[in-house]
């Protein structure tokens, strides 16, 4: 057995602990300067990505269908998620799936404009994901271009993004839905934003929470 005074480990622990951050930092920087030479700006999704939408839709769409005398229980949310006003498809295709399956007397127009204030009342609420801070805060100190690409209006996701801080002045660019021919999964709107940040899509790379 071998006998260590005290004052000799914690010299010892110190000093390898010492060692290990440098290896980590240099580690950092390598993985860095090689992401750098393969990918030149990142694209990510909002919703399901950057902040924690969970929950919202069922809050909502619980409260609006009372005065319809209907009751949402989740049954249907697979024909719809992803097709929501704060996920992935168009708000109109959302409010078109919402009529169909709760047989509602009101075009998807009208739908539509009535929930969507509703949603809008809970983005103040919305959290950031864990991680997501870190991450913005790491490209952004590396230099990295970033852009949202997201199908949710524009009005919501600008809101969003004020409700944390340094996201707004984080993004060169934003892409919506409605400014494309065809929204998710087609990968038009990330080819749109490559080219709004004058960057080739091949050196571009998608953080995203949905199969495109």
């Amino acid at each position: 057995m071998v006998s260590i005074k005290k004052r000799h480990l914690k010299k010892f622990v110190n000093a390898s602990l010492k060692s290990a951050g440098r290896v980590l930092i240099l580690t950092t920087n390598w993985m860095m300067n090689s992401l750098r030479k393969l990918v030149s700006c990142v694209i990510l999704d909002l919703d399901g990505t950057l902040v924690n939408t969970d929950g919202i839709m069922s809050e909502v769409l619980k409260v609006y269908l009372v005065k319809y005398e209907k009751k949402w229980d989740g049954r249907e949310a697979h024909k719809i998620i992803g097709k929501t006003p704060i996920e992935a498809a168009t708000p109109i295709e959302a409010a078109a799936a919402i009529v169909e399956d709760y047989e509602l007397p009101l075009s998807k127009e009208v739908l539509l404009s009535e929930i969507s204030p509703m949603f809008s009342d809970q983005w103040c609420k919305l959290k950031a994901l864990s991680g997501s801070y870190r991450l913005v805060k790491h490209l952004r100190g590396h230099g990295v271009k970033m852009a949202l690409a997201s199908n949710s209006p524009r009005a919501s996701i600008e809101t969003k993004i004020t409700y944390h801080d340094t996201w707004k002045e984080s993004f060169a660019a934003i892409v919506v839905g409605d400014e494309v021919k065809a929204g998710k999964p087609s990968p038009e709107i990330f080819l749109e934003a490559s080219k709004r940040l004058n960057i080739d899509p091949s050196k571009c790379l998608v953080i995203e929470d949905s199969l495109c």
